[in-house]
């Protein structure tokens, strides 16, 4: 067991897919000699050599491009793309290829390229850098996308979808790259969570708190609070919105009887409504109130000075629980 952040964690987790089958590379935009601009992938072209680990000009669809023809001639290879605002040029060559490909050639073809975006906002930064653009790809039948909140996962969640055959899309909570954390990197076949299961990181007793990447650490936070008062909140981590792991969430909620959810993005037409939905449909005569959603709003990612309004809070967290339980 070893204290890393999470940004240190995805290096290591590159590091140790890269060592284990050659046929992994990395493209993209300073991740070389820089080592990215969040040093995610700092040490690594030293070590592997400028043939796996491969600066790229400034052209998302070039970069998704290319991986897509890499993964046709045998290769897997990890996409970065620099800031998450920044992935809109790729969307046609995401959507329209990367994800169709294994339908459209029966299954004969499969392209594992795993893309990793920062994802969210928090850091200060300009428009088109603290995006949160998720639900735009779990929408898109064909691509898995995931989301680690802690160190541990995104080590052992990063190798897991370098070894997926379907392209994943990996986002990655930019404000929280400097969060440390235990990491068990010592674990063997049958101990690491599967991808797609959610996961129970606080149990609790009258309401469900449902989160992924930059909030499930705010709804672990707003829980402490709630506890102080007497509230005890269950926390889920979802940490893959497709496929999404339905099950844990309304086994949780058929406990607690209430669910809030908590996503940096937007909650107009936000992954969570797809949660909400499905909770809803699944668990209607345990539900005790209304799913509550808290997340972003429906605007143009706001000017930094501005953001920590935009954001989800505790403050707002707690207030969308005591509608529920007031319900």
């Amino acid at each position: 067991m070893e204290q890393m952040a999470i940004g240190k964690a995805i290096n290591a987790g590159l590091r140790a897919a890269m060592e284990r089958d050659p046929r992994v590379l990395l493209v993209g935009e300073d991740i070389g000699a820089l080592g990215g601009v969040f040093r995610v992938t700092d040490g690594l072209q030293k070590d592997f050599g400028e043939d796996r680990v491969v600066d790229t000009p400034l052209a998302e669809a070039g970069i998704v491009g290319t991986a897509i023809g890499m993964a046709l001639r045998g290769h897997r290879p990890v996409c970065e793309i620099q800031f998450n605002g920044f992935v809109y040029p790729a969307f046609n060559q995401i959507t329209t290829q990367l994800a169709k490909l294994r339908a459209r050639s029966r299954g004969r073809l499969s392209l594992p390229v795993v893309i990793r975006i920062p994802s969210g906002g928090g850091i200060g930064s300009v428009e088109h850098h603290s995006e949160s653009p998720e639900v735009l790809f779990a929408h898109t039948a064909g691509l898995r996308v995931v989301a680690p909140s802690t160190p541990h996962d995104a080590y052992w969640m990063i190798q897991q979808s370098i070894a997926s055959a379907d392209p994943v899309l990996f986002l990655e909570p930019e404000r929280r790259y400097w969060q440390k954390g235990d990491v068990d990197t010592d674990l063997g076949p049958g101990q690491v969570t599967p991808l797609h299961r959610a996961r129970v990181v606080r149990p609790g007793t009258d309401a469900t708190l449902v989160a992924y990447g930059p909030t499930a650490k705010l709804a672990l936070d707003a829980a402490a609070v709630a506890a102080e008062d007497g509230t005890d909140l269950e926390v889920v981590d979802l940490r893959s919105l497709s496929p999404l792991d339905v099950d844990t969430v309304a086994e949780s909620v058929r406990r607690t009887g209430r669910l809030v959810t908590v996503s940096e993005a937007p909650t107009f037409h936000g992954p969570m409504a797809e949660v909400a939905a499905r909770i809803q449909e699944s668990c209607f005569y345990s539900l005790e109130a209304p799913v509550k959603r808290v997340g972003g709003f429906h605007l143009p990612y706001p000017a930094a000075r501005v953001e920590e309004h935009y954001l989800p809070t505790v403050d707002r967290v707690l207030d969308a629980v005591e509608q529920s339980l007031a319900a």
